[in-house]
């Protein structure tokens, strides 16, 4: 066995608790960084229909030709 102090159940958060996106409520570790798996899947739900985009410029548009040449 090691001869380390035993600190119990205190155990140092890696990251800062921070609001969750969807309530502001604070978040947990369990379904950071949301506050509940509720949240978490409101949030799923948004990305799967379609609510979230991510953008697409002109430029990008023009980096794949089409197979006519044109």
């Amino acid at each position: 066995m090691t001869d380390l102090p035993h600190k119990g159940n205190n155990v140092e958060p890696l990251r800062k608790a921070r609001a969750c996106p969807e309530c502001e409520k604070p978040s947990t570790r369990a379904s950071y960084p949301f506050c509940s798996e509720r949240c978490r899947n409101v949030d799923l739900n948004r990305w799967l229909s379609g609510s979230y985009a991510i953008p697409v410029t002109e430029e990008e548009e023009n980096l794949n030709p089409s197979p006519d040449g044109e």
